[in-house]
Protein backbone atom coordinates (compact mmCIF):
# COMPACT_ATOMS: atom_id res chain seq x y z
CA UNK A 1 0.00 0.00 0.00
CA UNK A 2 1.02 3.71 -1.01
CA UNK A 3 1.18 4.95 2.23
CA UNK A 4 -0.95 4.60 5.66
CA UNK A 5 -1.94 1.26 5.73
CA UNK A 6 -4.62 1.24 8.06
CA UNK A 7 -6.37 4.12 5.69
CA UNK A 8 -6.86 3.30 2.16
CA UNK A 9 -6.37 6.32 -0.26
CA UNK A 10 -10.12 6.18 -1.51
CA UNK A 11 -10.52 7.88 -5.17
CA UNK A 12 -14.28 7.89 -6.74
CA UNK A 13 -14.09 7.99 -10.50
CA UNK A 14 -17.62 10.42 -11.56
CA UNK A 15 -19.30 11.84 -8.79
CA UNK A 16 -22.89 11.65 -9.57
CA UNK A 17 -25.61 10.05 -7.16
CA UNK A 18 -24.16 7.08 -6.25
CA UNK A 19 -20.36 8.06 -6.36
CA UNK A 20 -21.66 11.19 -4.37
CA UNK A 21 -23.20 9.82 -1.82
CA UNK A 22 -20.96 6.68 -1.47
CA UNK A 23 -17.75 9.09 -1.04
CA UNK A 24 -19.48 12.03 1.16
CA UNK A 25 -20.83 8.53 3.51
CA UNK A 26 -16.76 7.00 3.11
CA UNK A 27 -15.22 10.87 3.81
CA UNK A 28 -17.59 11.46 6.51
CA UNK A 29 -15.96 7.97 7.98
CA UNK A 30 -12.52 9.67 8.14
CA UNK A 31 -11.06 8.10 4.76
CA UNK A 32 -9.06 9.81 2.82
CA UNK A 33 -11.15 10.07 -0.77
CA UNK A 34 -10.58 11.82 -3.75
CA UNK A 35 -13.30 12.77 -6.25
CA UNK A 36 -12.89 13.15 -9.95
CA UNK A 37 -15.20 15.41 -10.99
CA UNK A 38 -16.46 16.78 -15.13
CA UNK A 39 -19.12 19.40 -15.56
CA UNK A 40 -19.20 19.98 -11.51
CA UNK A 41 -15.79 20.90 -10.75
CA UNK A 42 -16.31 24.60 -9.91
CA UNK A 43 -19.75 23.83 -8.10
CA UNK A 44 -18.67 21.66 -5.88
CA UNK A 45 -15.27 23.47 -5.08
CA UNK A 46 -16.50 26.13 -4.20
CA UNK A 47 -19.70 24.47 -1.98
CA UNK A 48 -18.87 21.22 -1.28
CA UNK A 49 -20.76 18.11 -1.77
CA UNK A 50 -24.09 17.49 0.23
CA UNK A 51 -26.48 14.55 0.19
CA UNK A 52 -29.75 15.20 1.75
CA UNK A 53 -30.49 11.80 3.34
CA UNK A 54 -34.47 10.69 4.44
CA UNK A 55 -32.07 8.30 6.92
CA UNK A 56 -28.85 9.81 8.42
CA UNK A 57 -30.66 13.70 7.62
CA UNK A 58 -28.62 15.84 5.75
CA UNK A 59 -24.76 15.30 5.25
CA UNK A 60 -21.84 17.86 3.95
CA UNK A 61 -18.43 17.38 3.15
CA UNK A 62 -17.10 21.25 2.89
CA UNK A 63 -13.73 21.09 1.69
CA UNK A 64 -13.50 17.94 -1.14
CA UNK A 65 -10.73 16.68 -2.53
CA UNK A 66 -12.15 17.00 -6.08
CA UNK A 67 -10.62 17.27 -9.53
CA UNK A 68 -10.88 17.98 -12.77
CA UNK A 69 -8.63 15.56 -14.56
CA UNK A 70 -7.02 12.34 -13.37
CA UNK A 71 -3.64 13.44 -13.74
CA UNK A 72 -4.03 15.70 -11.20
CA UNK A 73 -5.40 13.05 -8.86
CA UNK A 74 -2.94 11.60 -5.83
CA UNK A 75 -2.71 7.35 -7.07
CA UNK A 76 -5.43 5.82 -4.88
CA UNK A 77 -5.45 2.49 -3.45
CA UNK A 78 -8.98 2.10 -4.39
CA UNK A 79 -11.14 3.56 -6.96
CA UNK A 80 -14.80 3.11 -7.11
CA UNK A 81 -16.48 3.61 -10.31
CA UNK A 82 -19.44 5.53 -10.17
CA UNK A 83 -19.89 6.60 -13.73
CA UNK A 84 -22.51 5.00 -16.41
CA UNK A 85 -21.60 1.84 -18.07
CA UNK A 86 -22.13 3.81 -21.41
CA UNK A 87 -19.01 5.73 -20.38
CA UNK A 88 -16.59 2.54 -19.83
CA UNK A 89 -14.56 3.61 -22.79
CA UNK A 90 -13.63 6.74 -21.87
CA UNK A 91 -13.12 6.55 -18.33
CA UNK A 92 -10.71 3.47 -18.56
CA UNK A 93 -7.38 6.03 -19.22
CA UNK A 94 -8.88 8.56 -16.35
CA UNK A 95 -9.14 4.43 -13.86
CA UNK A 96 -5.40 3.52 -15.00
CA UNK A 97 -4.02 6.93 -14.27
CA UNK A 98 -5.27 7.65 -11.09
CA UNK A 99 -4.71 3.81 -9.52
CA UNK A 100 -1.75 2.94 -7.32
CA UNK A 101 -0.03 -0.07 -8.30
CA UNK A 102 -1.89 -3.34 -7.53
CA UNK A 103 -4.87 -0.80 -6.59
CA UNK A 104 -8.67 -2.32 -6.35
CA UNK A 105 -11.55 -0.90 -9.12
CA UNK A 106 -14.84 -1.77 -7.65
CA UNK A 107 -17.06 -1.16 -10.67
CA UNK A 108 -20.35 0.44 -9.36
CA UNK A 109 -22.54 -0.09 -11.98
CA UNK A 110 -25.80 -1.89 -13.21
CA UNK A 111 -26.08 -4.62 -15.79
CA UNK A 112 -24.08 -7.39 -17.12
CA UNK A 113 -20.31 -7.68 -18.42
CA UNK A 114 -19.87 -4.47 -17.18
CA UNK A 115 -16.48 -4.88 -15.97
CA UNK A 116 -15.66 -6.95 -19.11
CA UNK A 117 -15.69 -3.55 -20.75
CA UNK A 118 -12.84 -2.44 -18.52
CA UNK A 119 -10.62 -5.13 -18.26
CA UNK A 120 -9.34 -5.14 -21.38
CA UNK A 121 -8.69 -1.40 -20.82
CA UNK A 122 -6.95 -1.72 -17.97
CA UNK A 123 -3.60 -3.14 -16.88
CA UNK A 124 -3.08 -6.61 -16.04
CA UNK A 125 -1.86 -5.83 -12.31
CA UNK A 126 -5.27 -3.81 -11.57
CA UNK A 127 -7.80 -5.75 -9.40
CA UNK A 128 -11.45 -5.50 -11.30
CA UNK A 129 -14.14 -6.04 -8.93
CA UNK A 130 -17.99 -5.71 -8.87
CA UNK A 131 -20.19 -3.83 -6.74
CA UNK A 132 -24.19 -3.83 -6.78
CA UNK A 133 -25.62 -1.03 -5.02
CA UNK A 134 -28.83 -1.16 -3.53
CA UNK A 135 -30.10 2.39 -2.79
CA UNK A 136 -32.23 4.83 -3.71
CA UNK A 137 -30.15 7.90 -4.83
CA UNK A 138 -30.76 10.66 -7.05
CA UNK A 139 -28.74 13.69 -8.37
CA UNK A 140 -30.98 16.92 -7.56
CA UNK A 141 -28.34 19.66 -8.37
CA UNK A 142 -24.98 20.32 -9.34
CA UNK A 143 -23.17 18.32 -6.21
CA UNK A 144 -25.82 17.64 -4.73
CA UNK A 145 -27.63 14.24 -4.03
CA UNK A 146 -31.15 13.43 -2.16
CA UNK A 147 -31.16 9.66 -0.56
CA UNK A 148 -34.66 8.06 -0.08
CA UNK A 149 -33.65 4.54 1.03
CA UNK A 150 -31.30 1.86 1.64
CA UNK A 151 -27.17 2.00 0.90
CA UNK A 152 -26.35 -1.63 1.15
CA UNK A 153 -23.60 -2.66 -1.55
CA UNK A 154 -22.70 -6.27 -2.58
CA UNK A 155 -19.29 -6.99 -3.89
CA UNK A 156 -17.27 -9.67 -5.86
CA UNK A 157 -14.13 -10.54 -7.31
CA UNK A 158 -14.13 -9.80 -11.12
CA UNK A 159 -10.61 -10.60 -12.69
CA UNK A 160 -6.98 -9.71 -11.54
CA UNK A 161 -3.73 -11.14 -9.93
CA UNK A 162 -4.95 -12.48 -6.95
CA UNK A 163 -5.35 -16.02 -6.14
CA UNK A 164 -8.59 -17.36 -4.71
CA UNK A 165 -7.83 -16.66 -0.96
CA UNK A 166 -6.49 -13.48 -1.61
CA UNK A 167 -9.36 -12.70 -4.30
CA UNK A 168 -11.63 -13.24 -1.08
CA UNK A 169 -9.23 -11.03 1.19
CA UNK A 170 -9.73 -8.14 -0.99
CA UNK A 171 -13.52 -8.20 -1.35
CA UNK A 172 -13.58 -8.45 2.53
CA UNK A 173 -11.27 -5.38 2.80
CA UNK A 174 -13.68 -3.45 0.53
CA UNK A 175 -16.79 -5.04 2.39
CA UNK A 176 -14.82 -3.76 5.27
CA UNK A 177 -14.93 -0.02 3.75
CA UNK A 178 -18.56 0.26 3.43
CA UNK A 179 -19.23 -1.29 6.87
CA UNK A 180 -16.95 1.51 8.77
CA UNK A 181 -18.98 4.00 6.81
CA UNK A 182 -21.97 3.26 8.57
CA UNK A 183 -23.07 0.96 5.78
CA UNK A 184 -24.52 -2.72 4.97
CA UNK A 185 -22.04 -4.69 2.88
CA UNK A 186 -22.03 -8.59 1.56
CA UNK A 187 -18.71 -10.15 0.00
CA UNK A 188 -20.06 -12.13 -2.41
CA UNK A 189 -18.47 -15.22 -3.29
CA UNK A 190 -20.00 -15.54 -7.17
CA UNK A 191 -20.03 -12.05 -9.09
CA UNK A 192 -22.21 -13.12 -12.10
CA UNK A 193 -24.73 -14.67 -9.77
CA UNK A 194 -24.81 -11.20 -7.67
CA UNK A 195 -25.44 -9.43 -11.10
CA UNK A 196 -28.43 -11.52 -12.29
CA UNK A 197 -29.63 -10.73 -9.11
CA UNK A 198 -29.88 -7.51 -9.16
CA UNK A 199 -31.56 -7.57 -12.46
CA UNK A 200 -34.26 -8.95 -11.04
CA UNK A 201 -34.91 -5.69 -9.95
CA UNK A 202 -33.47 -3.28 -12.66
CA UNK A 203 -34.58 -5.09 -15.56
CA UNK A 204 -38.79 -4.60 -14.82
CA UNK A 205 -38.43 -1.38 -12.98
CA UNK A 206 -35.62 1.13 -15.00
CA UNK A 207 -37.18 -0.21 -17.90
CA UNK A 208 -40.99 0.48 -17.27
CA UNK A 209 -40.07 3.53 -15.78
CA UNK A 210 -38.34 5.43 -18.29
CA UNK A 211 -40.84 3.91 -21.07
CA UNK A 212 -44.01 4.85 -19.13
CA UNK A 213 -42.18 7.85 -17.61
CA UNK A 214 -44.20 6.77 -13.81
CA UNK A 215 -42.14 6.13 -10.85
CA UNK A 216 -42.14 2.85 -8.39
CA UNK A 217 -45.65 3.68 -6.67
CA UNK A 218 -48.31 4.07 -9.32
CA UNK A 219 -46.15 1.02 -11.05
CA UNK A 220 -46.69 -0.50 -8.08
CA UNK A 221 -50.52 0.32 -7.74
CA UNK A 222 -51.94 -0.61 -10.93
CA UNK A 223 -53.04 -4.17 -11.29
CA UNK A 224 -51.63 -4.62 -15.16
CA UNK A 225 -48.12 -3.09 -14.31
CA UNK A 226 -47.90 -5.16 -11.28
CA UNK A 227 -48.53 -8.02 -13.17
CA UNK A 228 -45.89 -7.26 -15.83
CA UNK A 229 -43.34 -6.37 -13.47
CA UNK A 230 -43.39 -9.94 -11.92
CA UNK A 231 -44.13 -11.61 -15.36
CA UNK A 232 -40.36 -9.47 -16.25
CA UNK A 233 -38.78 -10.79 -12.90
CA UNK A 234 -39.42 -14.35 -13.99
CA UNK A 235 -38.27 -14.40 -17.03
CA UNK A 236 -35.46 -12.99 -15.28
CA UNK A 237 -35.33 -15.95 -13.05
CA UNK A 238 -35.57 -18.29 -15.90
CA UNK A 239 -32.46 -16.27 -18.12
CA UNK A 240 -30.09 -16.65 -14.62
CA UNK A 241 -31.34 -20.12 -14.48
CA UNK A 242 -30.13 -20.82 -18.07
CA UNK A 243 -26.99 -19.33 -17.75
CA UNK A 244 -26.11 -21.59 -14.41
CA UNK A 245 -27.43 -19.30 -12.16
CA UNK A 246 -29.90 -20.34 -9.45
CA UNK A 247 -31.89 -17.77 -7.22
CA UNK A 248 -32.99 -17.89 -3.87
CA UNK A 249 -36.41 -19.31 -3.88
CA UNK A 250 -38.69 -16.56 -3.54
CA UNK A 251 -36.08 -14.06 -4.90
CA UNK A 252 -38.41 -12.02 -7.22
CA UNK A 253 -41.48 -11.90 -4.87
CA UNK A 254 -39.33 -10.90 -2.06
CA UNK A 255 -37.54 -8.16 -4.33
CA UNK A 256 -41.54 -6.94 -5.18
CA UNK A 257 -42.73 -7.16 -1.88
CA UNK A 258 -39.71 -4.70 -1.30
CA UNK A 259 -40.87 -2.42 -3.93
CA UNK A 260 -44.23 -2.32 -2.30
CA UNK A 261 -42.48 -0.63 0.66
CA UNK A 262 -40.41 1.36 -0.37
CA UNK A 263 -40.46 5.45 -0.77
CA UNK A 264 -41.71 6.38 -4.00
CA UNK A 265 -38.60 6.40 -6.62
CA UNK A 266 -37.48 7.18 -10.37
CA UNK A 267 -34.85 4.69 -11.04
CA UNK A 268 -31.49 6.03 -13.05
CA UNK A 269 -32.99 5.26 -16.40
CA UNK A 270 -36.24 7.32 -15.52
CA UNK A 271 -33.70 10.50 -15.00
CA UNK A 272 -31.76 9.50 -17.99
CA UNK A 273 -34.47 9.57 -20.51
CA UNK A 274 -35.79 12.82 -19.14
CA UNK A 275 -32.68 14.84 -18.74
CA UNK A 276 -31.62 12.97 -22.52
CA UNK A 277 -28.77 10.88 -21.75
CA UNK A 278 -28.29 7.39 -23.18
CA UNK A 279 -29.90 4.82 -21.25
CA UNK A 280 -28.25 1.56 -19.99
CA UNK A 281 -29.91 -0.52 -22.34
CA UNK A 282 -26.54 -2.65 -23.74
CA UNK A 283 -25.66 -3.33 -19.94
CA UNK A 284 -29.52 -3.92 -18.55
CA UNK A 285 -30.40 -5.56 -21.69
CA UNK A 286 -28.75 -6.05 -24.87
CA UNK A 287 -25.69 -8.25 -22.52
CA UNK A 288 -28.36 -10.34 -20.79
CA UNK A 289 -30.78 -11.02 -23.79
CA UNK A 290 -27.31 -12.53 -25.72
CA UNK A 291 -26.44 -14.59 -22.60
CA UNK A 292 -29.71 -15.95 -21.84
CA UNK A 293 -30.43 -17.00 -25.80
CA UNK A 294 -26.99 -18.36 -25.86
CA UNK A 295 -27.85 -20.97 -23.44
CA UNK A 296 -30.90 -21.78 -25.39
CA UNK A 297 -33.24 -19.38 -22.83
CA UNK A 298 -35.43 -15.90 -24.79
CA UNK A 299 -36.70 -13.73 -22.77
CA UNK A 300 -39.63 -12.53 -24.96
CA UNK A 301 -41.08 -9.85 -22.64
CA UNK A 302 -37.58 -8.61 -21.52
CA UNK A 303 -36.96 -8.60 -25.48
CA UNK A 304 -39.80 -6.03 -26.10
CA UNK A 305 -39.14 -4.13 -23.44
CA UNK A 306 -35.61 -3.80 -25.01
CA UNK A 307 -36.80 -3.15 -28.13
CA UNK A 308 -39.65 -0.21 -27.05
CA UNK A 309 -36.82 1.11 -24.86
CA UNK A 310 -34.30 1.40 -28.04
CA UNK A 311 -36.99 2.75 -29.89
CA UNK A 312 -37.63 5.69 -27.18
CA UNK A 313 -33.39 6.16 -26.66
CA UNK A 314 -32.97 6.40 -30.62
CA UNK A 315 -35.41 9.48 -30.66
CA UNK A 316 -34.39 10.98 -27.48
CA UNK A 317 -31.05 11.32 -28.45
Amino acid sequence: MSHDAGRPRIGIIGTGAIGGFYGVMLARAGFDVHFLLRSEFAVVTQRGLRVDSALVGELTLDSVQAYAVAEDMPQCDWLLVGAKATRNAELAPAIARAAAPGARVLVLQNGLGVEDSLRSRLPDSLHLLGGLCFVCVHRTAPGRVAHQAFGAVSLGYHSGPANEVDRLGWVEEGAGLFRAAGLEAHAMPDLQQARWQKLVWNIPYNGLSALLQASTAPLMADPQSRELIQALMDEVVQGALACGFRLPEGFARHLFAVTQTMPDYRPSMYHDYQQKRPMELEAIYAVPLAAALQSGCDMPRVRMLYQALAFIDAQNS
